[in-house]
């Protein structure tokens, strides 16, 4: 499917604030340190097992422990009550929470500050899955002599074994719903749940409901994992995942010839999004800011994932929404999976969406960095190419040593500059992608 857009209003929204959780920094400045020096995020699991899984490597965010620090400067009553909430919180909702108050800091936004009627939240995510050990009492006590489960004996004797309130730790729209409750924001919320796509389509949202007027201020982000007991079962039933023991910061290798498959990441991240005349006249530091998106789902008659489709079909809309030419756009940060068939698929939207352009577009993948972040993955590469605007330098893609004439892109190196704009993508394995395009304030 293919949306119909026309270019959004007059309003302009401004990015004044950003957070980030990540395998490779959970600042601004250290995930931009780590871009900038070329080191990578992956290494060996340590939150799951991993002798039934292909891989014993994968990116954790080894600085986040859900402690109350980790949510950033806090005041009294907001500490308070996000310590009393972590324990209805699983691991992905806690990183998503804490982007955003990350976000929030880093823009200068304080209870009071802001209308809180016309601010609010739009916040992507997996489909979050349960932790088996929520139920492995309840299962216990349902075992029969020889260990056998009995399904009879589930609703009297297994469901109250159950903490009742397990459900709220695994709800998409609870990172959306603490942010709002923890900050008395009243305006629009809302939660998107279409994988790797999550996250430029939350962005995507939010800039529309400021554009029309609806609310001056959204912070937008995404939350996700693919390390996880139950999560990362399924994504290694599902899709390639990279091989090899010797190092593993050299396994996530978008684009390159030698490529083998995706890397299991986790992580958040959050943009904090005002309309440019409520974020001048409280004289915040802006950032950059959302001019374009796009958003479409192609499939074949079979339901398989047209993903070179797709890729074209939102990287045209993000241009036409934001009315930026192809010659305009400083680089394409990629999806960049490191698995052979959708990194081919997109390099040729890339080249096909690019062709009239004077000179190649310069192409980076942060995934190259930590993987595959899920739902989080979008944000946290939003985030690194607004750094590279900020500082005028594009980071390479890491491990990219041979290049694979079945992805003719132009790769940036380490003396690539950002330009002034960028468009950034991401696609789902079911052939749903989306698109943002930013620029440098001006």
């Amino acid at each position: 499917m293919l949306l119909n857009m026309s270019a959004a209003s007059n309003r302009r929204v401004v990015v004044t604030g950003v957070g980030v959780v990540s395998p490779i920094g959970t600042s601004k400045e250290s995930l931009w340190s780590a871009l900038r020096s070329g080191r990578s995020g992956v290494g060996e699991l340590r939150l799951i097992e991993t002798q039934n899984l292909p891989t014993r490597y994968g990116a954790e965010v080894s600085d986040f422990t859900g402690h109350i620090d980790n949510f950033g400067p806090l005041d009294s009553e907001r500490k308070k009550a996000i310590r009393k909430g972590l324990k209805v919180m699983c691991r992905e909702i806690q990183m998503g929470v804490a982007a955003a108050q990350l976000a929030m800091c880093d823009a200068g936004l304080e209870p009071g500050g802001y209308d809180q009627d016309r601010t609010g939240i739009v916040y992507g995510s997996d489909y979050i899955m349960t932790l088996p050990e929520e139920f492995m009492e309840g299962v216990k006590n349902c075992l029969d002599a020889e260990g056998r489960f009995e399904f009879d004996r589930w609703a009297q004797e297994g469901l109250p074994k159950v903490t009742p309130l397990w459900l709220l730790k695994y709800l998409p729209n609870m990172p959306a719903s603490h942010i709002a409750i923890y900050n008395e924001m009243r305006g629009p919320n809302n939660s998107i749940t279409l994988r790797e796509a999550s996250a430029n389509l939350a962005v995507a949202e939010a800039y529309s409901t400021i554009s029309r007027g609806s609310a001056d201020a959204i912070i937008a982000g995404a939350t996700g994992t693919r390390v996880h007991s139950l999560r990362s079962i399924h994504v290694v039933m599902q899709e390639p995942i990279a091989d090899g023991s010797e190092d593993p910061t050299k396994l996530s290798r978008p684009f390159d010839r030698n490529r083998t498959g995706l890397v299991l990441g986790e992580g958040a991240g959050a943009i904090m999004l005002e309309e440019l005349e409520t974020a001048k006249a409280r004289g915040a530091n802006i950032l950059g800011e959302v001019v374009g998106y796009g958003s479409s789902t192609v499939t074949n008659r079979l339901g398989e994932p047209q993903t070179d489709v797709a890729l074209k079909n939102v990287m045209e809309q993000a241009l036409r929404t934001s009315g930026l030419s192809v010659d305009e756009i400083g680089h394409v940060h990629a999806h960049g999976l490191s698995t052979k068939q959708c990194d081919a698929a997109e390099a040729a939207a890339i080249q096909q969406t690019f062709a009239k352009r004077k000179t190649p577009v310069p192409v980076t993948a942060a995934k190259s960095y930590f993987g595959n972040l899920g739902a989080g993955s979008g944000i946290v590469e939003i985030i690194a190419s607004l750094l590279a605007l900020q500082h005028g330098e594009l980071f390479p893609i890491l491990n990219y040593e041979e290049a694979d004439e079945a992805c003719p892109i132009n790769a940036a190196k380490g003396d690539s500059s950002p330009g002034s704009s960028f468009i950034n993508v991401n696609v789902s394995p079911q052939g749903q992608a989306g698109a943002i395009a930013m620029r440098a304030f001006a």
